[in-house]
């Protein structure tokens, strides 16, 4: 899995957060299920072939802890932000969105709708 360093270019991060990219329908199907924890400047970011409220929705079944999760469009800006609560059915974004982040709930006061992220391949 390749993973890329996200910073937030309106509000700059103290420390940026490090994502495995979900970008194939197994890493997408996987996620964080089953997954024990995961470490404040962790997670994943899901990409999607375009921009949709559908197809970035995301359910939390088998999860073991809540996660933010960050939604964001195709120019990477902050759609809609939620705090996603394990065994939940289903979470849909605000707006389209090509991009979610999930990542560790300390996270969430990190973004805001309308925040520019950059991503970068490590």
């Amino acid at each position: 899995m390749q993973h890329v360093r996200i910073e937030n270019q309106t509000r700059p991060l103290s420390s940026p957060v490090i994502a495995g990219l979900c970008d194939t329908f197994w890493l997408k199907f996987k996620g964080l299920m089953f997954t024990p924890s995961i470490h404040a400047n962790e997670g994943l970011l899901f990409s999607e072939n375009g921009e949709s409220r559908i197809d970035s929705s995301i359910h939390m079944l088998f999860m073991n802890f809540d996660i933010a999760v960050i939604w964001l469009d195709r120019d990477h800006r902050v759609v809609d932000t939620k705090l996603a609560r394990r065994w939940r059915l289903a979470y849909v974004p605000a707006g389209p969105a090509q991009f979610t982040l999930e990542t560790h709930p300390e996270q969430m006061k990190n973004f805001q709708i309308g925040d520019v992220l950059s991503f970068e391949a490590v």
